[in-house]
């Protein structure tokens, strides 16, 4: 089975890099495709594990669009930077 989350912040290969690694060491994912002009992240998993894949989003500054404002928006942003130099580096 598989869904789609729509998220924020994804700039670039290095995003979508970052993103594919880290939910591909989750158990329940099977495998992940990252759009990145969309910003939407396909998951081949259960269902139930779409919320332990947006924690984790949350978690490396991909929110999913919608969830966050203000500070935490801010917040986010700045860890999708990380995020996104990390993936450049490990390509």
């Amino acid at each position: 089975m598989s869904y789609e989350i729509k998220v924020e912040n994804i700039k670039c290969g290095g995003c979508a890099g970052t993103i594919s690694k880290r939910l591909n060491e989750l158990e329940a994912v099977c495998d992940c495709e990252v759009e990145v002009e969309t910003g939407i992240v396909r998951v081949d998993a259960d269902e139930t594990s779409k919320l332990e894949v947006a924690r984790l989003l949350l978690k490396l500054g991909y929110p999913e669009s919608g969830t966050t404002d203000g500070l935490k928006a801010a917040k986010a942003r700045a860890k999708s930077f990380v995020s996104c130099a990390v993936g450049k580096m490990s390509s």
